[in-house]
């Protein structure tokens, strides 16, 4: 004789299956995805794999303080700038990512970030594209000087200017977020939680850039296509946290 009773323990049984399974196989394809995880280049807790470029320990002013990466130095005019303690996250290069750090400047300050950066140059901007950070409202004033718009923060330095109509500009000793995209494809720059520019590498008018500005006598700026992450000295004090990169 037909059981309604155990027919609908066997039904309920196997709906329980079929949700283990699915929850199996959903773990499986989470755990394949583990490339896209972040790496944290800097935690708050140690500055193991950073040195400096060309270089084979941290430079002394580089320190932890209030769980940031600080740049322990006083603040210089421009005129009176001298720089190279730049430094690099040593233990990895990278190609295809996507890096998010948090920042903030002094008045007057002035910074980057690097990328696709190899050694053996005399300075990264040699060979290095860079995310531009400075203090865009009292810069000026400072320094008793007029900035282009490839100069100011969010700008891939000397080639595309951040778009001024969603970028979002912080007073100086406020932390800011920046994330940077790279592909071969394209490549984008975020600030404050908004993307203020995009490009395509390599491209016509990437090289069109290059030949006809800032970098016309610098061969190699922009050739590489994998490199160490880098953090400028530019006689400022600096603070980083947060500091983590996924691969694409």
């Amino acid at each position: 004789m037909f059981s309604t009773k155990n027919s609908n323990q066997r039904m309920k049984q196997l709906a329980l299956l079929i949700t283990l399974i699915l929850i199996i196989t959903s773990c499986k394809n989470k755990t394949k995805s583990e490339p896209d995880e972040w790496i944290h280049l800097f935690d708050g807790t140690t500055t193991e794999g950073w040195r400096a470029y060309n270089g084979e320990s941290l430079p002394a002013q580089w320190v932890i303080e209030d769980g940031a990466l600080t740049f322990d130095t006083e603040k210089k005019l421009e005129s009176e700038k001298e720089g190279g303690k730049d430094i690099i996250y040593s233990k990895e290069e990278f190609d295809n990512f996507e890096l998010y750090l948090e920042w903030k400047l002094p008045a007057g300050g002035n910074s980057g970030v690097f990328y696709h950066l190899k050694e053996g140059f005399d300075s990264p901007p040699e060979i290095s594209p860079e995310y531009q950070l400075l203090d865009d409202l009292g810069w000026e004033e400072i320094n008793k000087a007029t900035l282009q718009e490839w100069q100011k923060t969010a700008a891939d330095y000397a080639m595309y200017v951040p778009d001024n109509n969603v970028k979002i500009t912080k007073a100086a000793g406020e932390w800011n977020t920046t994330r940077i995209i790279f592909t071969d494809a394209l490549v984008e720059h975020w600030l404050n939680g908004k993307k203020v520019l995009s490009f395509v590498p390599w491209s016509d008018d990437w090289n069109e850039r290059k030949n006809k500005g800032k970098w016309k006598d610098y061969p190699n700026y922009g050739t590489s296509k994998t490199g160490f992450i880098g953090l400028q000295d530019h006689d400022s004090p600096l603070w980083f946290k947060n500091i983590k990169i996924k691969k694409l």
